[in-house]
Parts: structure tokens; sequence; C-alpha cells
């Protein structure tokens, strides 16, 4: 059994908050722990050190915050601890810097980056620092400001990288342990093609190639990452999409493979995860076709911490549909597990 933790939309549909299940890892199956109420649009969740708490981003408006839970070590369940301002409205992705002392956020629609120190007992103080960002790209719906969507430390610890949809880069920092200040490194992060919106980036299993998601484009950017400088080369670019359609599509999340051998992404409006081959020599992308995720608006996917499950949460039709993964081909096999959720947007699972 691996321990799995949903986040929702409350401000739409009948969401509650964040749901806890156990998955069982021979059927696939979601077993229900616990649903934790109260929680105001809790669409993004990361893990403190060794999983003993939880923090959730509460994407509400000008009313953005960030919230703390502790976790239960014998059955995972969450109790509320704290909440404190996220210093920017629609706080969309939020993760731990990797000495456990700090929560970086990153705020959507605000604009900014917030750096948010963890006390001794996993909970929330006020910002330590907050960065505003600047830009704009040519898609005039989506890209009239800045929008950082992700923030994430490299896997060396050296820079924080976060992709901002409304300009198109991928800007850097470091986080400075003393102060908590969050700062800039101009000649590090990386550009995207004009109107791509980068939402998301991972790295492969070795840490040489960085894998970014164009949101508006529906394509995937591999980038040759120097751990030194902290800067991205892009190498290639291919589409998350089959080679002929004519669907409207934006793609949301992307996850590699524990092995390093594949890398998956979703897409909104096709509804399906994109299956791609990595080449352990070179980091490029072979595309591996297309699986329906059996519902609407595969918002966020993730694969069990042994690669061999992968989940979607189909945020317009309510579920979480589960995935066998071939270890050999990376192709994705139905389980014939849906279980409904209403308006998932973001699984997690325990370590």
């Amino acid at each position: 059994m691996t321990r799995v933790y949903v986040g929702t939309y409350t401000k739409h549909g009948t969401s509650e908050g964040i749901y806890v299940y156990e998955l069982d890892t021979a059927t696939a199956a979601l077993e229900p722990v616990q649903t934790v109420g109260g929680v105001g649009d809790p669409a993004y969740l990361a893990l403190g050190p060794a999983g003993r708490m939880l923090y959730a981003v509460n994407e509400q408006g000008e009313d953005g915050g960030v919230s703390a839970f502790s976790v239960d070590p014998a059955n995972g369940q969450l109790t509320f601890v704290n909440r404190v301002a996220s210093q920017g409205a629609d706080p969309a992705h939020l993760s731990v810097d990797p000495s456990g002392g700090w929560l970086l956020v990153a705020n959507y629609t605000g604009g900014t980056i917030a750096a948010i120190p963890i006390k001794g007992d996993g909970s929330l103080d006020e910002a330590s620092d907050v960065v505003h960002h600047t830009g704009r790209g040519p898609n005039a719906d989506r890209q009239q400001g800045p929008h950082p969507h992700m923030i994430v430390t490299t896997p060396t610890g050296g820079f924080i990288l976060v992709p901002d949809l409304g300009a198109d880069r991928v800007v850097a920092y470091h986080l400075d342990h003393g102060t908590g200040k969050l700062v800039p490194e101009p000649d590090a992060g990386g550009r995207l093609p004009p109107g791509a919106g980068p939402r998301h980036l991972a790295f492969g299993a070795d840490g040489q190639y960085a894998y970014v998601l164009g949101e508006l484009d529906s394509t995937m950017g591999v980038f040759a990452f120097d751990a030194e400088t902290g800067r991205l080369s892009q190498t290639q670019v291919v589409r998350t999409l089959p080679r002929v359609t004519s669907v409207q599509n934006t793609t949301a999340a992307l996850v590699v493979a524990p092995s390093g051998r594949f890398v998956y992404s979703s897409n909104r409006g096709h509804n399906s995860v994109a299956t791609f081959a990595i080449d352990p020599t070179t980091g490029q992308l072979t595309p591996r076709g297309h699986t329906p995720t059996g519902g609407r608006t595969p918002r966020d996917i993730n694969l069990d911490p042994t690669g061999t499950i992968l989940l979607a949460t189909n945020q317009d039709t309510d579920t979480i549909v589960s995935f066998f993964v071939d270890a050999h081909t990376g192709r994705l096999e139905p389980t014939g597990q849906t279980t409904a959720v209403p308006r998932p947007v973001r699984v997690l699972f325990a370590p």
C-alpha cells in the first residue's frame, strides 16, 4: 500500500478540500482514508522532509495563502497547523527547499514568488522575501504579464528555477540560507520560443537534462543543464499531441519515470497522456504514443515511487484513473480502476 494525497478545487463543484487515500499497488485501487475539509482551493501539494508535514497552496485569488498540516506517521492522516499569506494572487505551485527550512511559492496571477520560513515544528512563518517578476509574451489572452507557474530547486541544490508562463522564460535564483532572500541569477535559466508559455519542468534521472512543458503551444522542450552556471540550453522541441489533430489543447503536467527511461505529459483538450522515451546519452525524446485518460481535463499526472502505476486526475469529470506502466516500453495500460473525486487537480505520493 502507498499513501496518496489529492489536492482539489473547492470553489467549483462539491469538493471539501484534501483527500487522503491508500493505493493498493497490486490492483491500483484507491481506498479512502480521510477527507480534510475547510481548506480553500488546495490546488497543489508538497511534502516536507521525511513526509512529516504536508503543505498546500490556497489558490483563492487576491487572498492567496499556503497552509501547513502535520502528518500522522501511523496512518497518514492530516491535522491543520497554520496558514500564512502567499504574498501574491492565485498561488499555483510550491516546493520545499532541500534544507527543509523554507517553503518556496509561485503566485501565478500575482506575478510573484516568495520564500516562507518553516519553523522547527513544521509550521509556517511570514515570508522572508518576495520577488516581483516582469515580462510578457505574444499571447494577448494569457501572456499580458508575468505568470510564475512553478518553483523548484535543481538536483544539485545550487539554483532555484521558475518557469514563467507569461514571460516565456525559466527564471533562476539562489536562496540565501542566512537571510531567506531569493537572489536573482540573471545569467542562469533559459528562454523558450515566443508563445510557448512554460508551465512545469522536470529533470532527468542524472540531472544533466531538464524537460520544460510549454502549456500554450503543447510542446516539451529538452534543455541541457549546466550545474555550475545554472544555464539551460535548448536542444530539442517535440509536440505533445499526435501529428494530425485539430483539437484545442493546453498541457498541464509532466513526470519522469524513476528509471529515467521515459517522460510523460498530460494534454487538456486532447485528454491524453503523451509518452516519450529518453535517450540516456543525449536526453533526446522519441514519441511513444498517446493514452486517453478516461475523462476530461487531466490537470495532473504522477507515478508511484516504484514507477509501476500512473494516476491521472481528470478535473472536469471528477475522477482519478489509474494505469499500469510497462517498465520496458513505457506503455500505459488501463487498470479498470476509476475513483470519484470532486475537481481533482494534484496527486502526490508519500515517500
